[in-house]
């Protein structure tokens, strides 16, 4: 394995290993918690950071001893030539854990490439089973192109497939069971994620969380589970395994239990910009200085004290909180 040459670590001693690389803003479907209907107001193709741009960065990333990448949206694969961005994203020396993030409407097409792009791991979100409540969700008749795209990632060879579910209070709470028996029956990982506040409306209650604590007592009461041992202290997933079954549960609790204390992650956006926390307030600005020819050496300077500002957690449970204004397809998952 490849030294860094130096580590990238925040003020409160945290050591950073884990970068989500959006590159895309756009996305296929207009789920009723990211995205409004109308007025959506695409960043310009200037301003979106180049793939030469993204390679570049990524190797400065890699000097600082980064390994894993998540390629997310938006939806990814929206954008073209996706597949070669990834492929030159694997050969980055340091990269040995590269991922997807993606809805799963495009895998059919694109899942034996991404494998052969060097792709690892699959995340795909999928909020409903049913297919009319899907459409609500999405807005977009999509539930049979998305259980296709699963099922062409598994043919693939991708294993384990994990399927991140956004549990929201009287809109698909009901389902938690009926998502357990599919991770029983196909072998996935379903991986149930408390609502948080993101939405495009601001709309966003506490009223509509339904804490991790519930999900897993509801789990328990109708399947025999037992706990799995993290793969590492910054996972943010809590792992069940069934006793009688294959497949996986991971309960995700950022909103009731909040594992801010071991977070590893920072994002950069599709226009360039670095987010130290996905809730943050501020934005520190990479593209600029890249493109007024700044060395890979400055640029390392700059993201050491940007990471530096990294917060120490999320203030969801405060009274002083405040929504971020850019949604989720627009910092990247």
């Amino acid at each position: 394995m490849t030294m860094p040459e130096r580590e990238l670590r925040d003020s409160y001693g945290r050591t950073i290993g884990d970068l989500r690389i959006s590159i895309t803003d756009r996305c296929n479907f207009r789920c009723t918690y990211c995205i409004p209907v109308e007025n959506i107001e695409w960043k310009p193709r200037s301003e979106i950071l180049t793939y030469e741009e993204i390679i570049r960065l990524t190797q400065i990333f890699a000097r600082f001893g980064i390994r894993k990448l998540r390629v997310t949206g938006g939806e990814p694969l929206l954008r073209p030539q996706a597949t070669s961005l990834i492929r030159r994203l694997s050969q980055v020396e340091g990269i040995d854990d590269l991922s997807l993030t993606t809805n799963g409407k495009l895998l059919p097409a694109f899942a034996p490439d991404l494998k052969a792009a060097g792709v690892g791991r699959i995340n795909i979100s999928l909020d409903s089973l049913r297919h009319d409540r899907f459409f609500t969700m999405t807005r977009r008749d999509a539930l049979r192109d998305v259980l296709e795209g699963i099922q062409a990632a598994a043919d693939a060879g991708f294993a384990p497939i994990k399927i991140n579910a956004v549990v929201i209070r009287g809109v698909n709470d009901d389902e938690i069971e009926s998502f357990a028996t599919f991770s029983r029956e196909t072998g996935h990982t379903v991986r149930f994620i408390e609502f948080m506040p993101l939405d495009s409306g601001h709309q966003w209650t506490m009223d509509q969380v339904v804490p991790g604590r519930e999900i897993l007592d509801r789990l328990k009461a109708a399947f025999p589970l037992v706990q799995l041992p993290p793969r590492s202290d910054a996972e943010t997933a809590v792992r069940w395994g069934f006793e009688d079954a294959r497949g996986e549960i991971g309960i995700i609790a950022p909103v009731t239990a909040p594992f801010c204390g071991n977070c590893n992650r920072i994002r950069l956006t599709a226009d360039g910009k670095l987010r130290t926390c996905l809730f943050s307030l501020v934005e520190h600005d990479l593209k600029t200085p890249l493109r007024r020819g700044a060395s890979d050496e400055e640029m390392m300077e700059r993201i050491g004290a940007m990471v530096l500002t990294k917060e120490p957690g999320h203030r969801i449970n405060r009274q002083d909180f405040v929504q971020p204004e850019r949604t989720m397809s627009c910092i990247g998952g």
